[in-house]
């Protein structure tokens, strides 16, 4: 035997040990970034199978804002009297409903997205972040195209946007934020519990006459009743959308703070419990 053949013969490969972890994990958004063209590909997925051997295809995204704000206008607007601040009730309504869709369908998305991709999640390694975050991000299309409807209804309407619009990309982060960290917590929640796809269309609804869209927020006559209602993170968001994109009334002030505290708890909550439970996703789904 050589040295050579001896020096072979001692060699030890190394030894990987792999366990689950325990408790509350990172959120490792290193390896997301990793990950990024994933995430990429995943949202184009999702973007060009929404509208696929559809009839009208993107025109969905119309649609739907636009039939309801026909509803609201008349039931609300014609019917109820409900006062709007002063604005066209038509602009009023379409304005909250057209940053509303954008966070309802994102949060559909997201919640869903663990379950309908089961078979990607139990066979493939990747981070699981990435589907919600995929799933509502490919909303943004649709909210582009109805902000252009709403920015046409406007004009008919002879309202211009001011320069106050330069902090509406601030309230749409804010309306992601609060709608991904929700996501996030009914995507975990679905893994283990199914009936949380029977329940989400529910508390949609709820959350939508919950929020100031087919009514303002001024019907609260007194501060401290606006910054509890606040408490709701998309007050602020439809009332701070409204505000800089229509140009009525004073900023949300402590409306916006609460909102905008409530939103960044949602998102990271979220995304703590949901990297916790990550570890069950691939047995459980």
């Amino acid at each position: 035997m050589t040295a050579a053949d001896g020096a072979a013969g001692d060699y030890v490969p190394p030894v990987v040990e792999i366990s689950a972890t325990k408790g509350w994990v990172s959120l490792q958004m290193r390896e997301l970034w990793t990950y990024r063209e994933l995430l990429y590909f995943l949202t184009w997925r999702e973007v060009k199978v929404r509208y696929k051997q559809t009839v009208i295809g993107a025109a969905w995204a119309l649609i739907q804002p636009l039939f309801t704000m026909l509803i609201f206008t008349l039931f609300f607007g014609r019917l109820a009297k409900m006062p709007s601040d002063g604005i066209p009730y038509a602009v009023f309504s379409l304005s909250g409903l057209v940053i509303w869709t954008f966070f309802a369908n994102g949060v559909t998305a997201a919640a869903n997205g663990l379950v309908a991709n089961a078979g990607l999640v139990s066979k493939v390694y990747f981070p699981r972040l990435t589907i919600p975050i995929s799933g509502f991000c490919c909303g943004v299309p649709d909210f582009c195209l109805s902000f252009v409807m709403l920015l046409v209804v406007m004009l008919i309407n002879h309202v211009l946007p001011g320069v106050r619009l330069l902090w509406m990309p601030g309230f749409v982060l804010m309306a992601l934020a609060a709608g991904l960290g929700v996501g996030m917590w009914l995507a975990a929640l679905n893994v283990e519990y199914r009936d949380v796809r029977y329940v989400l269309p529910f508390l949609m609804q709820f959350w939508m006459y919950a929020s100031p869209i087919a009514y303002p927020s001024s019907l609260l006559h007194y501060p401290w009743q606006r910054t509890v209602y606040a408490l709701n993170p998309m007050v602020g968001v439809v009332e701070g959308f409204r505000w800089c994109l229509l140009g009525k009334g004073p900023a949300p002030g402590p409306m916006l703070i609460a909102s905008a505290v409530t939103s960044i708890l949602m998102l990271l909550s979220g995304a703590f419990y949901f990297r916790r439970m990550e570890r069950t996703f691939a047995d459980v789904v």
